[in-house]
């Protein structure tokens, strides 16, 4: 069966010297661009955290949280705020996307590195999926949530990845935007009352694939049906 490891949080965050359990950094050494969304083809720098409270079976970043087949400590590091502030001011590049796994769960410690970033002028990106509510600390001048709800078709539970109460904070925050992954066009009947349910917008559509072939393939199928909507499309740039 496949499960994340439990979540310790660690210390609380008026310890200086609490730290984040991280997955990756990347974007200053090599260049790099956000690759959806609604700041797709922007330069980008990267905070990948890990540890995730969702097993979606088409996630494919399962090394930041599916132990049955991934050693999750070889997989992180656990850094300083002060430390991941550090790597992202040694760059210029303005947009800093901090990910997942699911970036949320270690929230409260992400405050301080977040008003780090902004101070030094950069602006924050959250790629969350939309389970839980952020702190308001968190939503201020400078942040952005794209929120990415998983619907069935991804391989979850929905009674487990779609919260009401929490798309609503992020829907009532005015700092969010709604990215769905979908494959078919019956997914996008999926996302049209979801969206209509909870008052999601706007709502953004990117293909599921993890190949160039796979996401053009599945374009082709969505991309009539979501302009017929009026809604936005993303590709996956990255990809």
């Amino acid at each position: 069966m496949i499960t994340s490891e439990p979540i310790d949080i660690g210390p609380a965050a008026s310890d200086a010297a609490f730290r984040l359990i991280v997955a990756e950094c990347f974007g200053v050494e090599v260049p790099t661009f956000q690759g959806e969304g609604p700041s797709c083809g922007h330069p980008a720098l990267f905070i990948r955290l890990s540890r995730c409270n969702l097993t979606c079976t088409k996630c494919d970043t399962k090394y930041t949280w599916d132990r049955s087949q991934f050693d999750l400590r070889k997989e992180s590091t656990r850094r300083t705020a002060a430390y991941l502030l550090a790597w992202a001011t040694s760059s210029p590049v303005e947009l800093v996307v901090i990910t997942g796994g699911e970036p949320l769960l270690q929230q409260a410690r992400l405050v301080p590195l977040v008003r780090g970033l902004l101070a030094a002028g950069k602006r924050v990106e959250f790629e969350t999926n939309g389970t839980l509510a952020p702190v308001p600390e968190l939503v201020v001048e400078g942040v952005r949530f794209n929120v990415s709800p998983k619907i069935a078709s991804f391989g979850v539970d929905e009674a487990k990845s779609v919260v009401p109460a929490a798309l609503e904070a992020f829907a009532g925050s005015g700092r969010a935007a709604f990215k769905f992954v979908a494959s078919s066009v019956a997914d996008l009947d999926r996302i049209a009352e979801l969206a209509d349910t909870h008052r999601l917008a706007p709502v953004w559509v990117m293909p599921e694939g993890t190949t160039a072939d796979a996401i053009t393939a599945t374009t082709r199928v969505l991309a009539d049906a979501v302009a017929a909507r009026h809604w936005y499309f993303t590709t996956r740039l990255h990809v």
